[in-house]
């Protein structure tokens, strides 16, 4: 595929999932949490054998139990994935480690206006240990996508 055409795509995909992630601080805190309950009681269905079998208010408080580890979850997946739509986005074709430093840094930028947008949304807070969360992500996200690569050119020389 040409560079600019799969540059395009990364791009338009980056910049709509800068706007879900917008769209998701944008909601109230009470929202929010809502919306974690429900992603933490389904994971509680998924993993927690004989949830289906617990009353309602267990389930919830089951849920609530884990609704901090959920939103870190998601804070640093949303960002794992901004990372590496920016990464696809400045990256000619072999992954330098300079592209990956600036998916990065473009994600932990993204990731601190996030914050103080959230400083204007009613019932939330914007803080410095969600930006460090995200950043991992962005890392994390990066090094995964790194080692794919790697992975594949290794394999490309090896059919060679």
């Amino acid at each position: 595929m040409n560079y600019n055409i799969r540059r395009m795509i990364f791009l338009i995909i980056a910049l709509i999932w800068a706007i879900v992630i917008f769209a998701f601080s944008a909601k109230p805190g009470d929202e929010s949490e809502n919306q974690s309950i429900k992603v933490g009681m389904t994971v509680c269905n998924i993993f927690v054998p004989g949830f289906d079998n617990l009353q309602e208010y267990e389930q919830v408080d089951m849920a609530k139990k884990i609704d901090y580890p959920v939103r870190k979850t998601a804070h640093a997946t949303e960002y794992a994935i901004l990372a590496g739509c920016v990464l696809g986005a400045v990256t000619p074709g072999f992954i330098r480690w300079k592209n990956g430093l600036t998916a990065i840094c473009t994600a932990v930028i993204y990731a601190a206006t996030d914050e103080i947008h959230q400083l204007f949304v009613s019932g939330r807070s914007g803080r410095i240990t969600d930006v460090l969360i995200d950043g991992c992500g962005a890392v994390a996200g990066t090094l995964i996508i790194l080692l794919i690569s790697r992975i594949i050119v290794m394999c490309g020389k090896k059919e060679n």
